[in-house]
Order: C-alpha cells, then structure tokens, then sequence
C-alpha cells in the first residue's frame, strides 16, 4: 500500500515540475549594449522580407542580373561614381544592430556601382558557440550579398539573429550609399 501512495506522489510531483518548466526565454531580452553607434528600429519591415526570403529569393535571382549588368554598362559609357543602381562609389558602414548575443555591423565598399567588398567589423564572438555559428554563416551572408547585389538574401539557418542583423545593417549601409 505504501508503494502505491510513493508512486503516485512521485508522479504527481514530476507532472508538476514538467508543467512548470519555462521553455522560452524570448522574454529575457538585453536592454543596453557595449557600443551601438546607432541602432536599426525598422523590425517590423526586416521580419516580413526575412520570411518572404524563400519566395522573393528566386525572383531576385532572376531580376538580379540585369541590374549589374546594366550598371557595368553605365560606369563604361558615363564614367561617373553615380551609375543606374543609384549606388556610389565609397566604402560605407551601416548602423551597429543590436541583437540578442550582440551587436552585428556590416562595411560595404562600392566601386563601379557594384558591391565590390563586405567586411563584418561588429559581430557577436563572446564565447565559443558565437564563433562556430558565425564562423560558418557570415562568408555564407557576404557571398550572397556579392552575388545579390542587395539586401535582399536569405538567412542563414542556426544563425537567425545573425541573419536578421547582418541584413538589417547591410540595408541601412546601401540607404547611406543611394543618398
């Protein structure tokens, strides 16, 4: 009788703790960061074009080309910093994005009205698993950024926040380069 009485309080207390373990920790965000030169508050736009991505992926493939290929054209004919993409030449550096593991910051450079070079001088490397993620989703990032030729790509699977940062950031450095 008493093994009865020991199991079902046993269970009963595992049901408890099960029920009352908390899953998610979306609710425990960061409030400040180290050093964000300026942060991008534009979530609501980043988070419908991220989850379009698979969508409007091949439509920018196929759009993609012709842009680039039009502005080779125009940079030989003009021979100005301006071309048709509307992007001039510079290096420039978009806002630092806070994310949840840290601040991520993208530095294009733009020669002939094409992206030419992407470096990544902000990223989150606090700890080892930061390093492995973004050690195999930011060359994934900046290729297809050189590939795209715009912010529009899609996101690096078990690097979300990176992604989301990374894509943030490089927009608001090419808003900086079509001004």
């Amino acid at each position: 009788m008493k093994r009865i009485v020991y199991g079902l309080l046993a269970t009963l207390s595992g049901v408890v703790l099960l029920f009352s373990y908390r899953t998610s920790l979306e609710a425990v965000m960061p409030v400040a960061a180290d050093d964000t030169a300026g942060t991008t508050t534009v979530t609501p736009e980043a988070t419908p074009s991220a989850s379009a991505s698979p969508s409007t992926t091949t439509e920018s493939a196929t759009s993609t080309p012709s842009p680039s290929a039009t502005a080779a054209d125009s940079t030989a004919t003009d021979g100005t910093t301006t071309t048709m993409t509307g992007l001039a030449d510079g290096t420039y550096t978009g806002d630092a994005v806070r994310t949840r593991y840290g601040n991520v910051q993208v530095q294009i450079t733009i020669s002939g009205g094409v992206i030419t070079d992407v470096q990544v001088p902000q990223y989150p490397n606090n700890d080892r698993k930061d390093q492995q993620i973004n050690a195999r989703a930011l060359p994934i990032l900046i290729s297809e950024t050189t590939d795209t030729q715009s912010a529009d790509i899609s996101m690096v699977s078990g690097a979300t926040y990176t992604s989301d940062g990374y894509i943030q950031s490089l927009q608001s450095a090419l808003d900086q380069a079509q001004q």
